[in-house]
């Protein structure tokens, strides 16, 4: 399972997926929900995603360190400011809250298996490999990071 280690990048799991629950969604008929409502929600949901994946990016790039997900070894600091006080893995968070929005806008009980989904690989495929990573760069500076901000929400 390492062979799965850091090889699809983040944002393209996550559009593979989004595609996959357009798919299941037609399994099962959706819930009914005003047009209006679920939009609305959607689009609040996605927002807010969206704005947590860039203010960790932009915070990668004040910092002057990579963005790339696939070599965190070229990590150059450690960012533990602005949304990375409130969550280790902003761009990630931001990704799962995307993909939550868009199970609203399909309204599928299915859908909602892409958000999980996504949460558990990154969690094994990604996350897993960064933490051993930083941990060799950063030490004891990272393992305090850990205990002090969760790494999802």
């Amino acid at each position: 399972m390492s062979s799965l280690e850091l090889k699809i990048p983040p944002p393209l799991l996550a559009l593979a997926i989004g595609f996959g629950m357009s798919l299941l969604a037609r399994v099962l008929p959706a819930i009914d929900l005003p047009n209006a409502l679920r939009l609305t929600l959607c689009l609040a949901i996605a927002s807010i995603g969206g704005a947590y994946s860039i203010a960790g990016a932009i915070a990668f790039r004040s910092a002057k360190t990579t963005v790339n997900p696939m070599t965190p070894e070229k990590t150059s600091s450690l960012v533990q400011s602005g949304v990375y006080q409130l969550t280790r893995n902003p761009m990630y968070v931001g990704l799962f809250l995307v993909l939550c929005g868009w199970t609203v806008f399909l309204m599928s009980p299915l859908a909602a298996i892409g958000p999980a989904g996504f949460m558990l690989w990154i969690k094994h495929f990604q996350i897993a490999p960064e933490e051993r990573a930083l941990t060799e760069l950063f030490g004891d500076e990272y393992l305090k990071y850990k205990l002090r901000v969760r790494a999802w929400f």
